[in-house]
This record gives C-alpha cells, structure tokens and sequence, in this order.
C-alpha cells in the first residue's frame, strides 16, 4: 500500500523549480550500480535477529554517500536529514512515518564497513562496473599524490597530535598530516588506484602501490624522480614506459639553445598528460569540501578516501554512464 504524502513533501513535490542538489542526487541515483553494492555489504549486515530490527541496508548506504559527498559528520547528516526535503527524497525517508537514524546509527553503520574493509571493496566494485562500460581503461597510469591536511591541535581526549600523521615542507610552507597517492586512467580521468602513507614520506615510496600493472605507459611529476630504477616499480609494470618530469631547476640552468627549447616543449606536453589527475584531486577536494582528515589515524581515513574516490569517478563519468534521453 502507497504511503500517504506528508504536507510538507506534497508542497515540495509541487515547488517550480529543481535545484542543483536534486539534480545531482538525481544523477546518482540512476548511475550508482545499488544492487551490486548491497550485495556486497549485506552478508556483514545484522539481521534483526536480537534487539530492535536494524534500518534498512540501502537506506544508510544512501545516507553514507550523503556524508562523503557533502562533507557531514554523524550528527551533521541527522541534522540535515531533518533539514533537506532533498535529502529525505533521496534516502527515501518519510517524518511522516519513518524515523530519521540517529547519529549513533550512522556510527554504527561506518564502522560496520570499516571492520570488514568494504569501502575499499566498494571502490574496487565501482572500477570494475567502469570497466565493464568500456569507460576505465587499463593501457596507462597517470601518478601523482596530494598533501591533505591534519588537525595539528593537541586538544583531545590523549593530548596528542596524531601519531601517523607528520609534518612536511612544500616549498617554502609546512604541512601536517598525510599523502594520498593515486593512479589515474589518462583517457577517463578516473581513480583504479589509492594508497596513503604520512606526509613526511617520500612520495616514490609508494609509486608501485598505484600502477596495476598492465601499463603500457605511466606518468610520474618530479615528485617520482628516480622511479625507473627502483625494482619494485618494474616488477609491477614490467613493459611499462615511464614518462617521468624533469626537476625545473634542471632544465633553467641549461644554456639558451636549441637544445632548452626542445627540453621545455617536451616537458610542457608531459605536463598536459599529466593535468588530467588532478580532475579527481579538485571533485574530492573542492566539490566533496575533503580539505581535512575527518578521523584519527591512516587505516580510518583511508577507508574514507576509498568511499570518496569511488563516488568522484561517478562523478568523473556521469555523462557517459547516465541514461540516453
């Protein structure tokens, strides 16, 4: 039997015009694969079987993407639930006769994906669900890594900053926190590979831990110089032709000739190649609002950099993988 509209969502429903937010979420409703996400998570969700019956699967899943997309903590999203209409169409959610999960649910739910790894299994999903479109392609890596910030406050429950996270000089300003290195698809733009590792480390170190593989050319800044001699690098991507920047410095101290201008013009076209990874950098970063690390720790935010790559190459693809009209 069909629901009865409440007043307020019988007077949205007749509003003259459709924001960006209903948009959006309207988009990702038709482009995120649901059923082969659910069934991921479901084995690992409780039953009901003792206590009071658990909110319904999809339901907080649509509620975990709305954090990730909109940058909300666990009592933020309950929050806005009550708030945004949108919000409430999207989840499915109802005052009129559905409960809106309460922020402890929603904690629930986070660490439920966190102990079983099933944001990284849900980024994985989404790649292969790319692939299988034709759109991710598997001939080149574009790598390249982001400083994202940390809280440096020591006015917590142990009195200390984070003891993963470190503190690094990028230019002439200090950084505390962590890297995220990804490996970037050069024609679709999107994210098949993600590691972190603290601020302090140097970024080569974790080069092999973004290519998949199967590369026939890989893109590195000069952040990676000296990758085409580490092992590790050519054990993963052995008929891999790396295309590695060269150091600025380097190529203003040669003599004016012919020789600097066929230099500058050669890094100048690995530079344009290399643009296209930072499509992903700006969704996470200014779209999604993710400028600083939400948890303690590299394994907690890694899993929330997993949740937010996988739904930046939705973003990334939504043209192509969105219904024709």
């Amino acid at each position: 039997m069909d629901k009865q509209l409440s007043f307020a969502a019988a007077e949205y429903a007749g509003k003259k015009k459709t924001t960006r937010k209903e948009k959006f979420l309207a988009d990702m409703e038709k482009i995120i694969p649901w059923a082969r996400l659910l069934a991921l998570i479901e084995p690992h969700y409780p039953k009901g079987q003792r206590g009071a019956p658990p909110i319904g699967l999809e339901k907080m899943l649509r509620i975990h993407f709305l954090q990730r997309w909109y940058n909300l903590g666990d009592e933020a999203i309950e929050d806005a639930l009550y708030d945004s209409q949108a919000m409430r169409n999207f989840t499915g959610i109802d005052l009129a006769h559905d409960r809106v999960p309460d922020e402890t649910t929603v904690l629930n739910f986070r660490h439920l994906l966190d102990r079983h790894d099933l944001c990284k299994a849900i980024f994985e999903e989404i790649n292969l669900m790319l692939r299988e479109r034709g759109i991710q392609m598997r001939e080149g890596t574009m790598v390249d890594a982001t400083i994202i910030a940390a809280p440096p406050s020591t006015k917590n429950q142990s009195g200390k900053r984070s003891a993963e996270m470190h503190q690094t000089k990028k230019g002439n300003q200090w950084y505390f926190g962590m890297k995220a290195h990804i490996g970037s698809d050069p024609k679709s733009r999107t994210v098949h590979s993600l590691a972190t590792i603290a601020a302090n480390e140097a970024d080569i170190h974790s080069a092999a831990q973004v290519l998949h593989g199967e590369e026939k050319h890989a893109h590195f800044d000069a952040g990676y110089t000296g990758a085409d001699k580490r092992e590790d690098i050519r054990e993963k991507a052995p008929e891999a032709e790396l295309h590695i920047a060269a150091k600025r410095g380097k190529i203003k101290a040669l003599p004016e000739c012919d020789y600097k201008r066929f230099a500058q013009g050669l890094e100048r076209c690995k530079a344009q190649v290399r643009a296209g990874v930072e499509h992903a950098f700006h969704i996470v970063k200014n779209i999604f609002s993710y400028r600083k690390t939400r948890y303690q720790g590299l394994e907690k935010n890694t899993a929330h950099l997993h949740i937010l790559f996988a739904l930046a190459n939705l973003v990334i693809a939504r043209r192509p993988l969105l219904p024709k009209a």
